[in-house]
């Protein structure tokens, strides 16, 4: 019990009856209890309208009425207060009638004890507070259920739609009426994806999340994003709630084609500018050859200007490709401590040129990974340059570290650059994607398509100031 006292009302017409009770209640706990007494029905039903208790006792014999017109009284007021039943004998039939019409508890008035009483009154107030639990969770499910935005359906195993929402009714142009005659596997645009679905909530699983295309009454295809779960294994009764992201995707398929047409537009743009040099050299070394005769010496320097500049023109095409497709790989195990020292080395003129201290933290013994070690290298050395070219000479500090999680390879490059700002980092690994001016905008591309070959990954964070960290991610053997 609580420490504030029990308000009980009790209805009897009875004073002996009440002085009785309210001796047991004294006997339970002096204090415990407030009793009150109605002595009528008309007295009763003031009492009750005012809803000031928290628990009533009502004898069945009230004149010429009876306990069960108060309970009925009570349902008309949809009034929940627990109501225990007083009766002078026992009586299985007004027992009954009893219960059915919402009383909590039957006592017979010979036979009440202290205990009794003490105990019939807690588990009816328990009772109560559980029901009042329920009903408040109820009202908030219903209210998420019938205000939500995302579409909500209740069904069961048998594929029985038991209950749409609001949303679910407007969004699929379905009737109530129409919901809940429906077979659910009908709100499926393949039978494959109804015949997943089915198998993942009613399989082992009795959960998903998965994107499925949901088809509208009218034949519309949807795209929504299904989360289900069993709430009734016994029943086979799940929830199944329905984001409806068409809309979404179809804004995300416009951005991505704007993209490609924008990098498209970028690569166009560094292609001419880059191919067209090198014409214009290999045009002027001809124009001379069309004009007056030239000597063997200055025909020499002609082709090789040409064979240069087509050289030029072949090497920037090839390093197109190869940021981009799919490379053939030559496997073996290196350690990942080996090959991040293979790209410092290469590294070495530059980073003594521009004065860089090389802070080393790796793990020993060496994480083996299998890689292609001489693209591998290239990746990581091209991390290593831009990490260099982001620092002040004299004043940089490139970090490496390397670490095992689990059956990963960690190989993480720091510096303390100015840090990359989120609109550029966004876009780092774009093909022809570069703030430098001689840049051709390939490395990290090609170094993200090597690693990706290689089954792995490369991210980047950076803060403004303080500087960038490029994380590779490989398997370990």
């Amino acid at each position: 019990m609580t420490d504030q006292p029990v308000h009980i009302l009790m209805i009897d017409d009875d004073e002996d009856d009440f002085y009785l009770v309210s001796q047991l209640l004294q006997d339970i706990s002096p204090g415990q209890y407030d009793l009150a007494w109605a002595p009528t029905y008309s007295k009763a039903v003031e009492e009750v309208e005012r809803k000031k208790h928290d628990i009533y006792l009502v004898d069945y014999r009230l004149g010429p009425y009876t306990g069960i017109d108060i309970l009925h009284h009570f349902q008309q007021l949809q009034y929940k207060a627990p109501v225990i039943m007083l009766t002078g004998k026992g009586d299985y039939s007004i027992d009954k009638e009893a219960m059915q019409a919402g009383a909590s508890d039957y006592l017979v008035k010979g036979e009440i004890s202290a205990d009794l009483l003490e105990r019939s009154i807690r588990y009816a107030l328990d009772e109560a507070r559980h029901l009042r639990t329920i009903e408040e969770k109820e009202k908030k499910y219903f209210s998420v259920f019938e205000k939500a935005h995302d579409l909500i359906i209740l069904a069961d195993c048998d594929k029985n739609v038991i209950d749409a929402n609001p949303a679910a009714i407007r969004t699929l142009l379905y009737s109530k009426e129409e919901f809940l005659q429906m077979n659910l596997k009908k709100l499926f645009f393949q039978e494959e994806q109804s015949r997943h679905f089915f198998d993942q909530i009613c399989g082992e699983d009795s959960s998903l999340q998965t994107e499925y295309n949901f088809v509208t009454k009218e034949g519309k295809k949807l795209d929504v994003m299904v989360s289900a779960v069993m709430l009734d294994e016994a029943e086979q009764i799940f929830l199944c709630i329905a984001q409806d992201i068409t809309e979404r995707k179809r804004e995300e398929l416009e951005k991505q084609q704007q993209q490609k047409f924008i990098v498209t537009g970028r690569i166009a743009r560094v292609i001419a500018h880059e191919v067209r040099n090198p014409l214009t050299n290999i045009l002027l070394a001809v124009s001379q050859f069309k004009g007056e005769p030239v000597s063997v010496e200055e025909s020499q320097v002609y082709v090789d200007i040409i064979e240069r500049n087509c050289t030029r023109i072949n090497q920037l095409i090839t390093e197109l490709l190869s940021s981009t497709r799919m490379i053939e790989l030559n496997i073996h195990a290196h350690g990942a401590n080996e090959l991040t020292e293979k790209a410092l080395l290469l590294a070495k003129d530059r980073l003594q040129l521009n004065e860089i201290k090389v802070n080393k933290e790796y793990i020993y013994p060496d994480i083996m990974v299998p890689a292609d070690e001489e693209k591998v290298i290239i990746a990581l050395l091209n991390i290593i340059i831009n990490a260099i070219e982001a620092m002040t000479p004299g004043k940089g500090v490139l970090t490496i570290n390397t670490e095992r999680l689990k059956d990963k390879a960690i190989i993480m490059i720091s510096d303390n650059g100015p840090g990359i700002p989120e609109e550029t980092k966004m876009r780092l690994f774009d093909p022809f994607f570069t703030n430098k001016p001689k840049g051709t905008g390939l490395g990290l591309t090609s170094t993200q398509n090597i690693i990706m070959n290689h089954k792995g990954t490369v991210h980047v964070e950076s803060e403004i100031d303080k500087g960038s960290v490029f994380t590779v991610v490989l398997p370990a053997n």
